[in-house]
């Protein structure tokens, strides 16, 4: 049973969202929050497999709640922020914050079931047009880009094989796909995501996009 946390300042989107992860059969929601502060005390009581976290809300808005649930050790909670605002500094600051994925709150209820599935099994929810599109403008507006900003690219030790697999997972790209663009088992691609999670430094998928087009190991340009 996947146990989920609904953080969101109104009421009515509260129940909305509990009534259709509550109608799916192996996900239950297990609490509630109406801000930040909340979020942070039912997270660490109530340690949720996932939690639907709001951007804007008064006092301590998701992105704080976020960051401070990802930086608690004793939460292993994956974060979906969901909010009304398609604005690409919300989605950017979301991922650095250590969001695993985020969804519109104009997505289908299916969209959401979707995403909460993915995000329990340990997966990043993180769609090709995002990575090209919204990482590539947020990046541009912040000049980080490496052949802006003069910073070296780094050596993480990667092998030729990591170096490739991780260039896909910049785009956006499934272990599926992955594995059929490089003729290789879906296990042996899962692995070597693994691996290149570990070298980068990073807690899942969507950090290792941020971290690869940051760092000039991917381009969002790329096809």
């Amino acid at each position: 049973m996947t146990s989920v946390l609904l953080v969101d300042d109104q009421e009515l989107v509260r129940a909305g969202f509990r009534i259709i992860l509550n109608s799916e059969p192996g996900i239950e929601v297990v609490g509630e929050a109406a801000n930040g502060a909340d979020a942070i005390e039912a997270a660490r009581r109530l340690r949720p497999d996932v939690i639907c976290m709001d951007v804007q809300m008064p006092g301590m808005d998701g992105l704080e709640a976020t960051r401070a649930i990802v930086a608690d050790t004793g939460v292993d909670s994956s974060i979906l922020m969901l909010t009304t605002f398609n604005r690409d500094d919300y989605l950017f600051e979301a991922l650095h914050a250590g969001a695993s994925g985020f969804l519109l709150k104009t997505a289908s209820p299916e969209q959401l079931v979707e995403a909460v599935t993915v995000l329990a099994r340990g997966d990043a929810l993180l769609s090709p047009d995002v990575t090209r599109n919204v990482i590539q403008r947020s990046i541009e507006h912040r000049s980080v880009e490496p052949a802006a900003s003069g910073r070296p690219i780094p050596d993480l030790g990667l092998t030729e094989r990591e170096a490739e697999v991780l260039t896909l997972v910049a785009r956006g790209w499934s272990n599926g796909e992955i594995a059929a663009s490089l003729f290789l088992g879906e296990a042996t691609v899962k692995s070597h995501v693994s691996k290149v999670l570990q070298k980068l430094g990073v807690r899942d998928r969507v950090q290792a996009v941020v971290f690869a087009y940051e760092h000039g190991l991917a381009t969002p340009t790329a096809p």
